[in-house]
């Protein structure tokens, strides 16, 4: 854009320029033309003035009243009049011709002047062509963009870190969206979920500190009691147990309580879902 802008319009003032120079040498041809006539002019009235003298001494010479010299110099003065008005009309011709070259200098110039005055509509031009180029760019961008996104369908990430649990797909299968690939144990977040007798839960809060014994390593952990449960374990369960009958018998309910280890307990990550432990809780 900037290129052409700069060369259209500097080349339009170039030309107008030169059409403007053009136009004061044909306006200086044209005033040597006029002097070029009155010179003739001039010279036609002397030659005219040498000739009757001429014509008047020749009765004089002839009557033997002046010398034959002085008749030499008038017709020598005709003479060379007449020699200057030939010298005067042929630079007049020369500068008709000079004219005539000069007013055709001017129509060219002219005619650079006009082409470049289409500095303007090139410039739109050129806009048009940017504008369409940079639609081009934008497009090109969106299949980027979108080439891209394909590209990341064909990594799947997983939401969470952890190990395989379980894997239902192979190399090669074709799977569909929403369909299940595997199951992944995380490792970073674990808690205990300990069933504590409704008897037990009296002075238990949430923050207290929790000594979990894991079987499988025959080791203690640190832990936090996170929170309470809301209601006993088997209100949630899948079919309540129905006590509204005559024989109630009162059974001591299990509430589940939720235990968080402290994170520098399992550096290796060595826990896993479903080990048994026995949790101690220190209350208050």
């Amino acid at each position: 854009m900037p290129i052409t802008e700069t060369s259209a319009f500097s080349r339009l003032r170039f030309a107008e320029a030169a059409r403007d120079e053009a136009l004061a040498t044909l306006d200086g041809e044209r005033a040597n033309l006029a002097a070029a006539q009155h010179k003739v002019q001039q010279d036609e009235a002397i030659h005219g003035r040498a000739e009757r003298d001429r014509v008047r001494y020749v009765a004089l010479v002839e009557k033997h009243e002046i010398s034959r010299s002085e008749y030499d110099a008038r017709e020598t003065d005709a003479t060379a009049a007449a020699q200057a008005i030939e010298t005067d009309r042929a630079a007049v011709i020369a500068t008709e011709k000079k004219i005539a070259a000069a007013q055709d200098l001017v129509a060219q110039r002219e005619a650079q002047v006009r082409d470049a005055h289409t500095a303007p509509q090139q410039v739109i031009d050129s806009q048009a062509k940017s504008q369409s180029k940079n639609g081009e760019v934008e497009r090109a961008r969106a299949d980027v963009r979108t080439a891209e996104l394909n590209l990341g369908y064909t990594k799947i990430y997983a939401p969470v870190s952890g190990v395989i649990g379980r894997k239902t797909v192979e190399l090669g299968h074709r799977i569909q969206p929403g369909q299940m690939l595997l199951a992944i144990v995380p490792v970073d977040d674990i808690w205990v979920t300990a069933n504590f007798k409704e008897t037990q839960l009296k002075h238990m809060r949430p923050g207290e500190r929790v000594t979990v014994r894991v079987d499988t390593f025959d080791r203690d952990y640190e832990g936090t009691v996170e929170s309470l449960p809301g209601a006993a374990g088997p209100v949630f369960s899948l079919f309540p147990p129905e006590n509204a009958t005559g024989n109630y018998v009162k059974v001591v309910q299990r509430f589940p309580v939720r235990i968080r280890f402290h994170k520098d307990q399992d550096p290796e990550h060595m826990l896993r879902p479903g080990m048994s432990v026995e949790p101690s809780v220190k209350v208050r």
